[in-house]
């Protein structure tokens, strides 16, 4: 059967073909287009709302692109069946929120506790006593705010300054602003396959798409971000370049500057995930160095320094950073003086550094332990961050190991947790976040329980369904 069909089209500044394609993609989430119905002929629609047979042609092959319609020759184009949809999808496959009481989290990356408590009570404190009336306040954006913030995401050559710089709080609301700036709904925003999980999970939210692009062992793959561009059209990729969670892998030169020449080629903008990247020491150039003029780069504070803390800045490229300043201040409700402050305090004196310096040092201590703990096993780490990508031998699988290792009192991530969208690709791997644990007994204890079941084999589970 043959729909009919007239489109009303939202008024907007894009291509007329893309919001033809967003029109029917919207019509078909809601049911209006079911599946096996068939879409006008092109020249039909056209006809019916006033533009040409290729504008609609366009429409029909983006709807193709993105699964939705399938085209036989001599027959027309056809609805195909509905996908799961993928925010509910990301939102159930989540442990991301807290997990029952009585467990052991293995499966978070903060800053671990080398007594930074007390150089945050004496900031707080002399902040406090120096500005009690601002304390309360909302509406102040001081000068060495800006400054701060240039100091801590100068790295790797590159060094922004503060007209580029915006003040945040946190990581996550960040690329969250990022994304609401310079995207509109429905647009799509590209992620490594596998990445951090909450940022996809909010990009969607968001009421944007979400695309992958294949990675190995130096992050995301050249050829495919390509592909991903020329097939998706993409209005931005967030990429981790640095000490990638969870794979902890770092691109290397020649890729940075091939993604670079890519984005300038397909007018991509990008996101450089930066906050793991002073920890891990990395000296490569940041991929901002081989695009300034549309890469933002996000880093902060909970990583290295206090994860309570929140505090965190953008580097954006000027022409864009207002539009980002005020979408952080509409997504968030602003800043509040007292987190802002404490942040810049701790950078500017030179406590931040210090304490990172420190972080450092106890997570290679930690990761020691747990590297002697598994000896024999393969996993890929990075310097400065105590976290393991945990390949699992043939007798287990992800997501049975992450069980296996519940039942016994902690918690892992496996890797599913960490996939931006439905892949059928298997990496056999979890993660294990380990920074929390400072401990040395109580952390060898733990990495012996893993180390037990690893060697056990899945045999030596069973489900308590």
């Amino acid at each position: 059967m043959v729909t009919n069909l007239w489109p009303e089209l939202a008024p907007g500044s894009g291509p007329l073909y893309q919001r033809l394609a967003e029109r029917l993609e919207h019509d078909i989430a809601n049911g209006k287009l079911a599946e096996g119905d068939k879409l006008p002929p092109q020249r039909d629609l056209a006809f019916d709302i006033g533009t040409t047979v290729g504008t609609v042609g366009r429409a029909y092959a983006l709807l193709r692109e993105r699964g939705l319609v399938s085209g036989e020759v001599g027959r027309g184009t056809f609805v195909l069946a509905r996908r799961p949809n993928l925010a509910v999808s990301l939102r159930e496959s989540a442990t991301y929120l807290s997990p029952k009481s009585g467990i052991t989290r293995y499966d978070l990356a903060p800053a671990c506790d080398v007594g930074q408590s007390v150089v945050l009570a004496d900031t707080i404190a002399a902040i406090c006593r120096d500005n009690p009336k601002l304390v309360a306040s909302f509406g102040v954006n001081p000068d060495h705010w800006l400054e701060a913030g240039r100091i801590w995401l100068s790295r790797g050559g590159f060094e922004p300054t503060e007209d580029m710089v915006v003040v945040t709080s946190g990581g996550h609301v960040s690329l969250m602003a990022v994304v609401s700036a310079v995207t509109r709904p429905g647009d799509t925003v590209l992620f490594e396959e596998l990445s951090t999980p909450p940022g996809a999970r909010g990009v969607i939210e968001l009421g944007r798409r979400v695309a992958t692009i294949r990675i190995d062992k130096y992050g995301a793959i050249p050829e495919d971000f390509r592909a991903a561009c020329a097939q998706q059209h993409p209005k931005l990729a967030v990429l981790t370049p640095t000490a990638s969670c969870p794979t902890t892998s770092t691109m290397p030169v020649d890729r940075r500057t091939a993604i670079a020449e890519i984005a300038r080629e397909f007018s991509v903008l990008l996101v450089e995930d930066d906050q793991f990247g002073r920890l891990s020491c990395d000296p490569s150039p940041l991929l901002a160095c081989f695009a300034p003029e549309r890469t933002f780069v996000v880093g902060g504070l909970s990583a290295s320094v206090a994860h309570g803390l929140k505090g965190a800045w953008i580097a954006s490229p000027p022409a864009w950073r207002d539009r980002v300043r005020i979408a952080f201040k509409l997504l968030s409700g602003g800043l509040t003086y007292l987190n802002a402050e404490t942040s810049a305090r701790l950078v500017l004196s030179g406590d931040a550094a210090r304490i990172e310096t420190r972080v450092a040092a106890q997570n290679r201590l930690t990761t020691a332990i747990a590297s002697e703990v598994l000896a024999g096993y393969q996993f890929d780490s990075t310097p400065n961050l105590a976290a393991l990508w945990l390949a699992l031998p043939d007798t287990w699988n992800s997501s049975s190991f992450k069980q296996a290792v519940q039942q016994k009192g902690y918690l892992i991530d496996d890797e599913d947790e960490f996939k931006t969208g439905r892949s059928e690709r298997l990496f056999h791997r979890v993660w294990l976040g380990l920074s929390g644990h400072t401990d040395p007994a109580e952390l060898r204890r733990g990495v012996s329980v893993i180390r037990t079941l690893l060697d056990e084999g899945q045999a030596g589970y069973e489900r308590l369904d």
